[in-house]
């Protein structure tokens, strides 16, 4: 079984930049996509990004897209959420997630995901 562990997150004024990573244990293998998700108070949880098991297909949703950088070192079994011209609206509990479906895929969906994280609390400060 796959664990999950964030960190990283903390507090950032508007414009600034954050990297979260997340560390992966349990499992020899890195063959599996991952992705990050978040959730502010009183909203549904978010997809933010997502890279397939080589690093090399990534995805991001709207709100991110151009200012979030997701990578992997799988060397390390970690994967990284690099964070720059970050907004207040940008503040929330940041998850990591494993789907164990497809090691080629970039889901999307929560549902599609297998393994998550305890979730690591980003605020920006206007």
């Amino acid at each position: 079984q796959v664990q999950l562990v964030e960190s990283g997150g903390g507090l950032v004024q508007t414009g600034g930049s954050l990297r979260l990573s997340c560390a992966a244990s349990g499992r020899t293998d890195s063959a599996y996509p991952m992705g990050w998700f978040r959730q502010a108070p009183g909203k549904e949880r978010e997809f933010v990004t997502t890279v397939n098991w080589s690093g090399h297909k990534t995805y991001y949703g709207d709100s991110v897209k151009g200012r979030f950088d997701i990578s992997r070192d799988n060397g390390k079994k970690t994967v990284y959420l690099q964070m720059n011209s970050l907004k207040p609206e940008d503040t929330a509990v940041y998850y990591c997630a494993a789907s164990f479906r497809s090691p080629w895929g970039t889901p999307r969906n929560i549902d599609e995901y297998d393994v998550w994280g305890q979730g690591t609390q980003v605020t920006v400060s206007s």
